[in-house]
Order: structure tokens, then C-alpha cells, then sequence
């Protein structure tokens, strides 16, 4: 199945499992992922310079990859903050199953593997990091951006990896003109063709924004 479907909710290839090795929160790991998900031979380029360019997550609370595929974002956030409680959301249910997999081989269990309509309403979110799926189409990739961006906690940050030629730029023009004035939106940090775009839900004692140096 081609990349551009890994969006389905169910995909219609072949399963295909297969056990690759990559590298997460500084360990390597043999994880397992299939056909008909997003990147299933390797952490992708995106998702590497998105873990290369953030901040450490917060140590508690709720975090979110939106968008989880097999999960190498969900995991690492897994690993690096083992008190908090991270949610994995994809519509793609082999990407789900993938996901728990992962979090099981891993020992993990702080990985909610879910699709949107399971997350609770209530929950608000330490911190974002997605690498979001461009392809699906202007409208639906900024509905889902609104749908969930408004939900960081105040003083907490959004992370988004966004290939330069796939419209980073007018997506952070976008963000910024489209959420609420409490919201700042700057360029983290540019590599490998891709900006990674850090978002945040300012508070009263919120400091602005940084800018991480281009790598």
C-alpha cells in the first residue's frame, strides 16, 4: 500500500509484520512494524529530526502523539517520562495494534493506543509532538490541528515536524492567524528539509518562546 493511505482506518494490504531496529531515547531497540502504516522500514527522516529538535517532555501529566503510526514518537516519550501518561492516537488500527505491541515489547505501561473518539474529553496535555499527516488534505490536517492544539495546558508547548516543501511555512502562517491570541507559534529549528514548529499556550508566567539554533 502506498504512503498516502497509511491514513485508513483499515488498511487493505497484506499485514506483512516485520522486526526492524532503531534507536530511541539514546537505546536501540528491535520493534515491529508492518505494511500499511506510515514509514514501516525505519524511523523517518521527519519523525528523527522532530526527537532530535525538542525539549525533553514533561517528567508527568498527559502527552500526545497525534498521529502515532507504529509509535517511535509515543515510545520515546514513554521512555523518557515513565510517570506521565502518554496517548497514542492514530485513526489507523494496525498502526494501533503496532503501537501496543511496541509498548509491550518495551515494558511500557504508560501507552494509551487509541483513536481520537477515545480520548476523554477532559484530558489536557503536558505536551504535544507530532509529526502530522500532511497528506490527508488541507482541510482535514487543520481540523485536526484545532481540534487538538487548544487542548495543551497553559504554559505548555506543541511540537510539529513539517517538510519545508510540503508548506511548513504557510502552516505556521496558518497557525498562527487561526488559534486563539493566547497561542505563539515560532521556528524551532530547520534540518534535513524539514522546520520543526514549536507551538505554545502561553500563561500568565509564561516566558516566550526560544529559538533553538538552526542545525
Amino acid at each position: 500500500m502506498a504512503d498516502e493511505h497509511y491514513f485508513s482506518v483499515s488498511p487493505g494490504s497484506e499485514l506483512r509484520r516485520r522486526t526492524i531496529t532503531v534507536r530511541l531515547a539514546g537505546s536501540t531497540y528491535a520493534l515491529e512494524t508492518a505494511a500499511g502504516v506510515f514509514s514501516p522500514d525505519r524511523v523517518d527522516t521527519g519523525t528523527g529530526v522532530l526527537l532530535a529538535g525538542v525539549h525533553a517532555p514533561p517528567p508527568g501529566g498527559h502527552l500526545l502523539d497525534l498521529g502515532c503510526g507504529w509509535g517511535p514518537i509515543a515510545l520515546t516519550l514513554a521512555l523518557e517520562s515513565p510517570r506521565a501518561t502518554v496517548w497514542a492516537v492514530d485513526v489507523n488500527e494496525r498502526a494501533l495494534d503496532l503501537v501496543r505491541a511496541n509498548a509491550e515489547r518495551l515494558g511500557l505501561e504508560n501507552v494509551n493506543a487509541v483513536t481520537p473518539a477515545d480520548v476523554p474529553d477532559d484530558i489536557r496535555f503536558m505536551t504535544i509532538w507530532s509529526n502530522p499527516p500532511i497528506r490527508v488534505g488541507k482541510n482535514e490536517l487543520h481540523d485536526m490541528l484545532t481540534r487538538w492544539l487548544p487542548r495543551l495546558e497553559p504554559g505548555s508547548d506543541a511540537w510539529l515536524v513539517v517538510a519545508r516543501n510540503l508548506g511548513a511555512d504557510s502552516l505556521q502562517r496558518w497557525l498562527q492567524a487561526t488559534l486563539p491570541a493566547d497561542f505563539s507559534i515560532a521556528r524551532a529549528s530547520t534540518n534535513k528539509g524539514f522546520r520543526v514548529l514549536r507551538t505554545r499556550r502561553r500563561s500568565g508566567t509564561t516566558e516566550p518562546i526560544g529559538v533553538i539554533p538552526e542545525l
